[in-house]
């Protein structure tokens, strides 16, 4: 994990006033750095979603996302003392899963088509909502399955999770200047194959 993201004082929070708000982000890390189980319990019910969703369009299966997230709310849990607030709380936790994703597909010897295909539904979706935008959404996903790793992370961090240049440049660890060259030719590389499906305008 980068240095600016997760600090190396495990005294780090002790010296630092609690936020006003008690129950926004950081006050719940400083709450988890005194190991409060409650406060971790809102933290996780409050962005586990998030992280999951993140995890799963990186990973393409349910299981390893499923897992990976745990591992995501574990390390909060034991490395909570280190946050240093340099940056907000949802980048931080994004910046561990990613570090978790990479780590695993490092560990697998190879990814099947099947599973790199995998139909990555929105479990919050209305049935109805959910038919309605099916065939889109399955054109778009098998789009972005066309996308190198470092081309789909950067619309996923761009689109799903709202981020700008300078938190995708934190999560990522590299410079702003490369998050807006990435994201250049993520964002045409993923126009050219949804006009090839017959989508106009999707990333526009």
């Amino acid at each position: 994990m980068r240095n600016d993201l997760v600090g190396s004082s495990p005294s780090a929070w002790a010296s630092r006033p609690t936020p006003s708000n008690s129950n926004s982000d950081e006050a719940l890390i400083a709450k988890i750095a005194s190991g409060n189980r409650l406060a971790m319990q809102v933290l996780y019910a409050r962005h586990h979603t998030r992280i999951y969703r993140f995890i799963l369009r990186l990973v393409g299966n349910d299981a390893s996302a499923e897992d990976l997230t745990s591992e995501v709310f574990l390390s909060v849990w034991r490395q909570a003392h280190r946050f240093e607030a340099r940056s907000a709380v949802t980048t931080w936790l994004l910046a561990i899963a990613r570090y978790k994703v990479i780590a695993e597909l490092r560990r697998r010897p190879s990814v099947s088509s099947d599973e790199a295909n995998a139909d990555i539904s929105d479990p919050a979706d209305d049935p109805e909502v959910a038919l309605q935008g099916k065939h889109r959404g399955q054109i778009l996903r098998g789009c972005l399955t066309q996308l190198s790793s470092e081309h789909r992370e950067i619309i996923d961090l761009v689109y799903y999770h709202e981020k700008s240049v300078q938190e995708v440049a934190e999560i990522l660890g590299i410079p702003g200047t490369t998050v807006k060259t990435r994201m250049f030719y993520a964002r045409r590389r993923l126009s050219e194959l949804l006009q090839v499906q017959g989508v106009v305008g999707a990333t526009s």
